[in-house]
């Protein structure tokens, strides 16, 4: 790999990360509305402003938002702010800022989404390459039917109906929230405890709905490897059929398998809003659903952000160690 296919990889990727960015700016501005002037009108509504001087209260804030200013000096505004991770204040929850707010809900996705999404691969991998493995048991292909029927059913079905069987029917574990009321976040097995089983059917639910995709994604690319060549002249040396299993056909065809790994990361919180808006996660979906409808516009910029950069920096990362994985691939030398 030469260091010009580097350079240029580091420069798409910064060429989509300012495109991506950009649209998220002029984006929300097309809809309709102020969204201070909203907010304050619907907290008269409720009694929470009085109905005189809403429209200097409006001019003050605008102002104390830079919402005032022409829309091209925001967006430089906007751009050196996003360079320094400083998205500004929260329009909603003023005056804490919303990077305040993002960080403090990304542990919580991270730890929910990434363990799940870590767990479905392993599961749907194994199963997937012993389903198309010859010598592999009955019982796998089998079960392999079910578990990929359940990739076609979405999470949030998934999600209510063990909210249902295992909140409602049979109370086992909480239906919502990411621990119990009253309780303080801090580093004891108690808490702990508490976090997990709030955190269990959130991360079946997309255990259950995901794994049956990995499964029927490695099922496909193992039947194509278990016909090369070179598993066949494995077999014939006499090789043990566990070496040809996992030196031979697993490892070559776990390469895309890896790649979209990666890429599943990426997208992470961006899978993550209908699950935590389901079970009441406090996480990155949640806020970012709370801040569209609220018309957050900072919060959006922000998390809009993160999900950019984590789907870009996960393919450049990919990208660049892929030669790593399989020597055959050797970018920029043609």
């Amino acid at each position: 790999m030469s260091v010009a296919y580097i350079l240029r990889r580091i420069g798409q990727f910064l060429i989509v990360v300012w495109v991506a960015s950009t649209v998220n700016f002029f984006l929300p501005r097309l809809g309709p509305g102020d969204p201070v002037r909203n907010r304050l009108l619907n907290a008269q509504v409720t009694g929470g402003v009085q109905s005189e001087g809403v429209s200097e209260i409006v001019q003050a804030y605008n102002r104390q938002f830079g919402l005032d200013k022409p829309l091209v000096e925001q967006y430089l505004i906007y751009l050196w702010n996003l360079v320094h991770f400083d998205f500004g204040f929260s329009i909603a929850s003023y005056p804490t800022r919303a990077s305040t707010l993002i960080f403090a809900a990304i542990p919580w996705t991270l730890g929910l989404l990434l363990v799940a999404t870590l767990v479905a691969f392993f599961i749907g991998t194994l199963l997937g390459s012993l389903a198309a493995w010859p010598r592999s048991p009955q019982w796998v292909r089998h079960l392999s039917v079910p578990v990929m029927g359940l990739s076609a059913v979405p999470y949030y079905l998934i999600g209510l109906a063990l909210i249902y069987l295992l909140a409602v029917l049979v109370p086992v574990f909480p239906s919502s929230g990411g621990y119990s009321l009253g309780a303080t976040p801090s580093f004891t097995l108690g808490f702990a405890v508490d976090v997990l089983s709030h955190s269990f059917m959130p991360a079946a639910a997309i255990v259950a709905s995901s794994v049956g995709f990995w499964a029927l994604s490695m099922r496909g690319m193992m039947i194509t490897t278990v016909g090369e060549e070179f598993v066949n002249l494995a077999d014939a040396k006499g090789l043990k059929a566990n070496r040809v299993f996992v030196r031979y056909a697993l490892r070559n065809a776990l390469l895309p398998q890896v790649t979209h790994l990666a890429l599943s990361i990426g997208h992470i919180v961006s899978g993550s809003i209908i699950v935590e808006v389901v079970f009441g996660y406090p996480g990155v979906g949640v806020l970012l659903f709370n801040a569209i409808t609220g018309e957050d516009y900072f919060v959006i910029y922000g998390v809009v952000f993160i999900v950019v950069l984590a789907i870009a920096l996960s393919t450049l990362i990919v990208d660049l160690l892929y030669p790593l994985l399989d020597p055959r691939i050797a970018y920029g030398r043609t």
